[in-house]
């Protein structure tokens, strides 16, 4: 199968740092090469694929500090998709909503993975404009605020197997975050959950420039007040099997309706129990005293602390290899790539080039 993924060029695929969108578009067109499939990745020219890289700017846009405004670099990249479409049986988006007044004449063998949170209410007119686009949803969760539009599936994300180790006996007696500073995914709440367990937290985050007054006049005054707590910043792919395997549990007291939560299984992939309130997605994702605990208070999840060692470690592994393995993810977006109406069915002995030309005519 001929496959276009097209990323967000925030960050390079993978990202150097954080950067969870970028990372799964990664795993999975890095395991479509794996399987044999001509991938195409749209990206910023810094990403690292064994797939063809379409460089669609110099760098990660966040990371350049002559880039103001992404749209002109996001339009540029379409135009470079849209005179290459027909080369494609697939054409993935994971840029959310930008490409939708481009693919209106192929739109039958695109799907578009959305990975941000859809309770915006600027969102529902545009999604009533086009209804029938297929689209993929990331846990059933996120999809609750817009039922009435063309869903294709819900697809997990997954993590190759081996990206992050196992860890059966932590080194760490501490409690870690990791994610963004931002009051959404609950911080604050992480600081307190820490405070009264009387556990050390360590927290690993990246500070967005929408962040940094909140940063200022709420956490790092926080964070300055409470001994037990460490500021350790954002961290990249090859601290997080040390930085989460070595902890006794993640904490995860959102305040939003989370997408995914990219970082949960990260954590159980090493064997880590998360420690999560069950918003968004979370009761998806956490299977309830096996992987972790799901609680709705700052006093439930310190009583949640003192049980960890309740939990088997091998046991959430366990729940990582059945359920987020990258394997299974790749399975489930290629089942929804065959189902499009616009992608044929491939006949013995027929070629790719074939396919491409006869869809021409």
């Amino acid at each position: 199968m001929r496959i276009a993924q097209i990323a967000p060029l925030f960050e390079s695929v993978p990202p150097s740092l954080y950067g969870g969108t970028e990372r799964i578009v990664s795993y999975l067109t890095e395991e479509l090469v794996r399987r044999g499939h001509e991938v195409t990745l749209f990206a910023s020219g810094d990403s690292t694929t064994d797939a063809e890289l379409v460089a669609c700017s110099e760098r990660a846009l966040r990371l350049d500090p002559e880039v103001n405004d992404h749209v002109p670099h996001h339009v540029a990249m379409l135009e470079r998709v849209r005179q290459r479409a027909h080369e494609f049986d697939v054409l993935h988006f994971h840029i959310d909503i930008l490409h939708y007044p481009l693919i209106g004449a192929f739109a039958d063998r695109t799907v578009t993975t959305l990975h941000g949170r859809l309770d915006l209410p600027d969102l529902k007119p545009l999604y009533a404009l086009c209804p029938h686009l297929p689209l993929v949803s990331i846990s059933d969760a996120q999809r609750r605020p817009m039922p009435d539009v063309n869903w294709t599936g819900t697809v997990y994300h997954g993590l190759p197997s081996g990206l992050l180790p196992f860890t059966p006996a932590p080194r760490g007696d501490y409690v870690a975050f990791l994610g963004r500073v931002s009051a959404e995914k609950g911080l604050v709440n992480a600081i307190n959950i820490a405070a009264r367990a009387g556990l050390p937290l360590k927290i690993a985050a990246k500070i967005d420039k929408a962040d940094r007054e909140y940063w200022s006049g709420t956490v790092q005054p926080l964070i300055a007040a409470h001994a037990n707590v460490e500021f350790i910043g954002e961290i990249g792919e090859r601290d997080k099997a040390e930085f989460l395997g070595n902890a006794r549990a993640l904490l995860f007291p959102i305040e939003w309706p989370e997408p995914f939560g990219l970082v949960m299984i990260e954590a159980i992939a090493c064997g880590t129990p998360v420690i999560a309130f069950p918003r968004g997605s979370v009761p998806e994702i956490i299977d309830h005293g096996e992987s972790g605990f799901i609680v709705n208070t700052v006093e439930q999840a310190v009583d949640a602390t003192l049980a960890l060692d309740a939990l088997d470690r091998s046991r959430v592994r366990a729940c990582f290899d059945r359920r987020f393995c990258v394997e299974r993810m790749v399975d489930d977006y290629l089942a929804l790539y065959s189902s499009l109406p616009g992608v044929w069915p491939a006949r013995p002995g027929q070629s790719p080039d074939l396919k491409v030309v006869a869809r021409m005519h």
